[in-house]
Parts: C-alpha cells; structure tokens; sequence
C-alpha cells in the first residue's frame, strides 16, 4: 500500500514536467559502449515513453567499439591522434560497416511491441538520412587525417519536417560532403552541432559516468563559469562531455544534462523529479534568487505554514502578505518555491531578517546562506548598518553565519513595542561593513 500511494505521489509530482517537455526538442547522445550495456535495452524504453509524452526526440550515436572490432576481424590498426581516428581509406569501410549495424540494432530495439515488452502499442517510427553536412578537418600538426571530418551543417529544416509528423530521428557519426565524400565525426561534434542547430530545449549526453566528477562525489548542476574552472580536471570522455555541454549552453541551448547510460531509470529521473540524476549544465544557476511578486504569495504561504504550526515564525495571513511581498525574495526551482527571506526596515539604521524558510526536501543546502547574503546586500543598498532576527528555535544557525547575541532593548523602539514576550524569542544581531 505504502508503495503505491508513492507511486500515485511521484506521478501526480511528475505533472509539471510532463507538461512542460510536451512539444519540446531534446537531443540525446549515446556512445557506442551504450549500446553495448545491458541497460540499454531500458534506456530505449524510456526513450520511448518520451516520445509517448509529445517528446520530440533527435537520437546521435557514436559507433567507437563497434568500429575497432570491425578493424580486428579485417586485421587492420587505426592510428590516433589527438584522440582523433585517422580514417584512410580502409577504415573508412569499417567505419561504413560498424554504423550500419549500430544503425540496423537500434531500428530494431525501437521495433519491440510485442504485449509483454513495456513498449507494447509505442508504434515508434525512426528515421535516418544525409542530414549532417561533413568538412574534412584537413591536416593538422602534419598529420592528413583523410576521412575523418567534423559538422559543416545540419539540415535542421529537414529535421524538424519529420519531428512535426511524430518520428523519431536518427543520426550516426557519418557526414557528407556536397561532393559526395564520406567522414568519420566525432559523436559530440554532430550531437553539438545539431543541439545548437535545432535550437533544441535540452542535450542529453548519456556516458558512462554519472555527471561530472567533484571530490569523490557528483557535480548535481554546474553554471558555464563553474564548468570552464572545473575543465582541467577532467580527462577522456568526461572532458569531451564537458566540452560540448559548454559549447552548447553557450551557444543558447538552455539546458545539457549528463547522465549514466549504465544507471537504470537515469534519464527519467532527471526529468521527471526535482531531484534529478547527473549533473546538470546551465548558463545561469538552476535555481533562481529573486525577488517575490504577487504570484508567489500562495508558493510562500506554502512554505511558511508547517513553521508558523510549530511555533518557529510569527502566523502571517495572506492578506497581510500581500501587502509586504515586496519585501520578500525567493528561489525557486521548476516552479517550486524551495525558500524565501524577508528583510523589514525599521530605521535608515537597522533591518529585520525575517521569515526565514526552507522547503524540507532541500534543507542541508546552501539556500539558507544564499537568502542571507542576497538579504545583506540589499540592506547594504539602502545603507542599513546593522541586521537583527528574533528566532525561537534556530540560534545555533545564525550564530553561525555571524550574528551575535543582544538584548530586546538593542531592538528599534518600534520593534521593541511588537516584541512578543510570550514567545521569549532570542535577539541576534549582525553589522553590516560596507
């Protein structure tokens, strides 16, 4: 019983997130080990269900592996350089094999509907085609590389007909010139490329690592800033991951995320729960600091009033909100609101810090911290010199972010006169240097 009305939760929590990606364009990048991972067969059912939810679904596949076993039962060696597949002539041939296969098992797994398979009824059209226009990269440090390319283009006209009639559309790390020649490109160079192309709402990278690496644990959400300083410590596919991650959020698509193809259920966890899976890569932070409008009264009163029946902040209706919401600020993430601060002025000299909240699912962060210091920079705007909060419960937390203990008689006198001596809440103050 227990796990269903948990299932009944998690659904009904994942509504907004159905209809948000509903209609949207997501590209997802899998390399050749993917393919070869027992899980995949699970992360093409969860691909499917996307495309069941009005996802439009742009799939780029490497083909690595598969080509070098190609190369070892022709008994041929592929040079590298700069982790790049020199491509002469013979590889080129292994490489045509090896995309043809990768090609012909994904068109198949997305083939499955028989009445005991999850993708039962998905009726899931994929389509491929000479969509990805190829340039030579030429010679470089004296080395011709021959057939191997990088994207010159992306018909994403084309791409974007066959999305609005519901398929599902393939790439592979093949190109062509205007010529008629063949290239070998890098996986990340055509999912990149026609992430930015497609204007598409987010790039999903599925490696084998779970997000990007951070001190034996995982990077949750990276900004651009954040990843450029982090760049030095990755090495292989992680680096190459990082690296399209940041050439497309900077090039406007709004949202990369890289996940483990080896983790089951990833890719819906990222999507579908505020917790998500990976690390997620933003121009901006993911939650947003800002200050509260009108529209946020029902998302703060929300956040509010498991505190006010504790007895940790002072009950405030909604009427008396409305009147100081513009003295609140909040962050929010995906339309939740996750804390809120207000600051009250009572003299050009000293402000409350007050209200004070954090939503339960995302105490432990830095949410609390980052309302204070967004709280302090406003009151050193208005060139308020000290701070002051009244808390019942939570001394130790602002002890540790500088506030001293003081007296009721240190308050405003206006102040002085609305303190509650039934409540006996202890005074903290905290001066602002300029």
């Amino acid at each position: 019983m227990n796990d269903r009305k948990d299932y009944v939760q998690w659904f009904r929590q994942s509504s907004p997130y159905i209809n948000a990606h509903r209609g949207k364009t997501f590209v997802i990048m899998f390399d050749g080990d993917a393919l070869q991972h027992g899980n995949f067969s699970k992360v093409v059912q969860d691909i499917a269900l996307l495309n069941s939810l009005g996802v439009r679904l742009v799939l780029v596949h490497g083909a690595r592996p598969q080509i070098d076993a190609v190369l070892k039962r022709l008994d041929l060696k592929s040079q590298f350089h700069n982790d790049f597949r020199i491509t002469d002539n013979e590889a080129l041939a292994a490489v045509k094999a090896a995309v043809g296969m990768v090609k012909a098992d994904i068109e198949s797994w997305f083939s499955v509907g028989v009445p005991s398979s999850p993708m039962h009824g998905a009726r899931i059209r994929v389509v491929s085609g000479n969509f990805v226009t190829a340039k030579p990269f030429g010679v470089i440090d004296g080395i011709d590389y021959q057939h191997t390319g990088e994207v010159r283009r992306i018909d994403h006209q084309a791409i974007n007909q066959l999305l609005d009639q519901h398929n599902v559309v393939l790439l592979s790390c093949l190109g062509y010139s205007p010529s008629g020649e063949m290239f070998n490109l890098g996986v990340e160079d055509v999912a990149q490329q026609a992430a930015v192309s497609l204007r598409a709402d987010k790039l999903v990278i599925l490696g084998e690592s779970d997000g990007l690496p951070d001190d034996g644990d995982t990077h949750t959400e990276v900004t651009c800033r954040q990843l450029e300083d982090i760049l030095y410590q990755l090495t292989g596919n992680e680096r190459n991951h990082a690296n399209a991650a940041l050439a497309c959020v900077r090039q406007g698509v709004p949202r990369v995320h890289i996940l483990s193809y080896q983790v089951d259920g990833a890719l819906l966890e990222e999507l579908f729960t505020r917790e998500g899976s990976g690390t997620l890569v933003t121009q901006e932070a993911y939650d947003q600091l800002r200050p509260a409008t009108i529209d946020d009264v029902a998302g703060i009163l929300d956040l509010l009033q498991p505190l006010e029946e504790k007895g940790i902040l002072v009950r405030r209706s909604r009427e008396l909100l409305e009147t100081e919401i513009h003295r609140f600020f909040v962050i929010e993430r995906d339309g939740l609101m996750t804390a809120c601060a207000a600051l009250y002025p009572y003299s050009d000299e000293q402000a409350e810090l007050a209200c004070v909240a954090v939503h339960p699912d995302y105490r432990g962060s830095n949410r609390g911290q980052r309302l204070l210091e967004q709280i302090e920079q406003e009151a050193k705007r208005r060139q308020i010199q000290r701070l002051f909060v009244l808390t019942t419960r939570t001394a130790h937390w602002f002890i540790d972010h500088g506030f001293v203990a003081g007296a009721v008689t240190e308050l405003p006198q206006e102040r002085q006169r609305l303190y509650n001596f039934q409540r006996n809440s202890k005074v903290f103050f905290k001066a602002l240097i300029s």
